[in-house]
């Protein structure tokens, strides 16, 4: 399942990209898909959803389109950012907040399907860095970059996503620890914590980038150390 959403102040735009987006997504793609409009800046960030790809407006009222997108990339969300704009002048501040396009109003068709081509080859290959979650007869996929940390509590594991979300499933940690990947590190017998979140260690508590606190053994300390130095080499190749 793919989620979007449309942002932008004029209801006849917000039409605009939908049925561009419904087309497309009917000629040329059968990925089940759902489309969440908002009116203003204000309402997308207040939103609790998590969107695969975002058609933002620059010019609307505080906050605007790049104001908005840079409190998205404060709450760590990655998604793909699309820029629906007439104001072509603004084409390289969206550098900034590190947007995947800029379409420029009114739309050209034959470019919005390029955008939607190469956005969805991309959302493709981050979908191959994610674990399928199942719960009863529903499913879950959550991209390992969003995971925070996880946490066990009696049968259940409790995953912490950048966004706030928790979602929890019955499973150990062992079998959990097994289906992840190299930047996730076992601090303690009953947590596993994203490197990419670490932002220091002392006294038995790990420090998360969102501000929040887990425990490390003290045993695994300088484990955890190594760890990070290894990490902050790998991902600077």
């Amino acid at each position: 399942m793919l989620n979007f959403a449309i942002c932008d102040d004029e209801p006849v735009m917000v039409k605009e990209i939908l049925e561009q987006l419904s087309e497309y997504m009917s000629e040329r793609n059968r990925t089940p898909y759902k489309v969440k409009s908002f009116l203003s800046g204000r309402s997308l960030l207040e939103s609790s959803c998590n969107f695969d790809v975002i058609f933002l407006d620059i010019q609307m009222e505080q906050p605007d389109g790049m104001e908005t997108a840079r409190r998205l990339r404060k709450q760590k969300n990655d998604s793909l950012l699309i820029f629906v704009t007439v104001l072509r002048e603004y084409v390289f501040d969206a550098f900034e907040v590190e947007a995947y396009d800029y379409l420029v109003k009114p739309l050209d068709g034959r470019r919005f399907r390029r955008t939607m081509d190469r956005a969805l080859r991309t959302l493709a290959q981050r979908t191959a860095n994610s674990i399928v979650i199942r719960r009863g007869n529903s499913c879950e996929v959550i991209l390992l970059s969003r995971i925070v940390y996880c946490e066990v509590q009696g049968r259940k594991i409790y995953i912490h996503q950048n966004d706030g979300t928790i979602t929890d499933y019955y499973d150990n940690l062992e079998r959990f620890e097994h289906r992840v990947d190299g930047r996730f590190f076992k601090c303690h017998r009953s947590y596993l914590v994203n490197l990419d979140y670490v932002c220091g260690c002392s006294s038995g508590q790990i420090a998360l980038s969102q501000g929040s606190v887990i425990p490390v053994s003290r045993l695994r300390e300088r484990d955890l150390t190594q760890a990070l130095l290894h990490h902050m080499k790998e991902r600077d190749f």
